[in-house]
């Protein structure tokens, strides 16, 4: 792919938006049918992903454009209900790209595996004779699934903690072994639990005590993706408002989150709304990685902003966020949900940690795109222009109608389905 930027992609017709892709050669006729088809998960691929299927359960596939991230161009395709954001993703990473794009790092893949053990009877002596058998316990979990190691990972290092050391309770005091496990371009949650019930049994013959659970974290804290941008107050003019104006805004909006956790769960929710659409499209985890997010946001004792936003000293607003990014290329209902694999082609990412990469710089496009809103015409100004349309088609409208009752709907400020369904039948006289 040439380049990201397309203009006027949002004016063109779903089938002018199709032929475009299809004549950069984004995708094969194969990707096309299914994603073209009035099915494009089959019910018999969906009856052998989860169980008591009944039917699918479709969501708008958009494509976030303009994307530079490392000086390469990315379609970032993005799986959402929620009217505005795929605009708005787009509309930032324009800006970005005037000056140079998002510049973006990833760490190594490893995710981190948890073993409880109880009822020991000296908790300490327990940790010292882990920690003295650390390398025959590190083999121990690299021979229970031999192959990640021939892929370059595998169980490289584990740690222990003492909890509730002064509990008086029974169920309170524990100690918990982490095994940090390099998982390659997969997520890893199969290969982390099967380590940690192999090393179960040993486990309880070194420290004397009973292990219960066994399983992988959500809060993989060594798999660790960040973005970062930098922006010319001048990219920033918005109709009335100077480049100035939007960047104190912005970084008066952030003060707010990053200092009220009322705010920062709503802050942070916008982000979510620019991460989730892209691990959804990818055919990832969207819960674990939600709740890795979120507990990152709370590790320094309070939930706070994902984000960071500041001046510079040469003016410039500069964004920075870092979230621990569990999603793979490899495994998983990735390889047989086939918008899931397409959309790894439209992507074209040569690695997981390519991947967590491309989603935290649409994560921090898309904060910037609800403060910048925020701090200016207010976020419903968009949003509901767009939220029009939907409460359209709500009411019954179709074909053209469905875009002069969505503009009858703003100009009389009364975007709501009974005003909607009153227009349609004015229409249909």
């Amino acid at each position: 792919m040439e380049t990201s930027r397309i203009p006027g992609f949002y004016n063109m017709t779903v089938e002018e938006r199709r032929k475009l892709l299809a004549s950069m050669d984004m995708f094969t006729e194969e990707d096309a049918a299914y994603l073209f088809s009035k099915e494009p998960l089959p019910i018999d691929t969906a009856n052998n992903m989860i169980e008591n299927v009944i039917g699918t359960f479709p969501l708008p596939l958009g494509m976030g454009l303009n994307f530079l991230i490392n000086g390469k161009e990315y379609c970032i395709p993005m799986a959402i209900e929620e009217p505005s954001v795929v605009a708005s993703a787009s509309h930032i990473a324009k800006i970005v790209r005037n000056n140079g794009g998002f510049t973006a790092e990833a760490t190594d893949r490893v995710m981190t595996g948890q073993i409880q053990v109880v009822g020991c009877a000296d908790f300490n002596e327990a940790k010292a004779a882990i920690l003295n058998e650390k390398a025959m316990l590190l083999e121990a979990a690299n021979n229970a699934y031999p192959s990640l190691q021939e892929r370059g990972g595998g169980a490289e290092d584990l740690e222990v903690r003492l909890i509730n050391e002064e509990s008086d309770s029974q169920y309170g005091k524990m100690l918990v072994l982490h095994l940090y496990v390099n998982t390659c371009d997969a997520m890893g949650a199969n290969m982390i639990n099967t380590m940690a019930e192999s090393l179960a049994p040993v486990v309880e013959e070194l420290t004397g005590g009973k292990v219960y659970l066994r399983i992988l974290s959500n809060y993989p804290e060594r798999c660790l993706a960040s973005a970062r941008c930098v922006i010319p107050p001048e990219l920033l003019e918005t109709g009335d408002f100077s480049g100035e104006e939007v960047r104190d805004g912005v970084i008066h909006a952030y003060e707010f989150a990053a200092s009220d956790p009322y705010r920062a769960v709503t802050h942070n929710k916008g982000i979510m709304n620019g991460i989730d659409p892209v691990v959804i499209a990818t055919g990832n985890d969207w819960r674990a990685v939600e709740a890795g997010a979120h507990a990152h946001a709370a590790r320094d004792g309070m939930y706070t902003s994902m984000t960071t936003w500041y001046k510079d000293e040469q003016g410039n607003l500069v964004g920075e966020l870092e979230l621990p990014m569990s999603v793979g290329t490899v495994g998983g209902s990735i390889r047989v949900h086939p918008i899931a694999k397409l959309a790894h082609k439209l992507l074209n990412v040569d690695s997981a940690r390519e991947l967590s990469q491309v989603i935290v710089a649409v994560g921090l496009a898309q904060n910037l795109g609800a403060l910048k809103a925020l701090a200016t015409d207010g976020i419903q100004k968009g949003h509901m222009a767009l939220h029009s349309r939907s409460v359209a088609i709500a009411a019954g409208a179709t074909g053209e109608m469905i875009d002069m009752i969505s503009q009858r709907l703003i100009d009389e400020k009364e975007i709501r389905v009974g005003k909607a369904k009153e227009l349609v039948e004015e229409y249909k006289k």
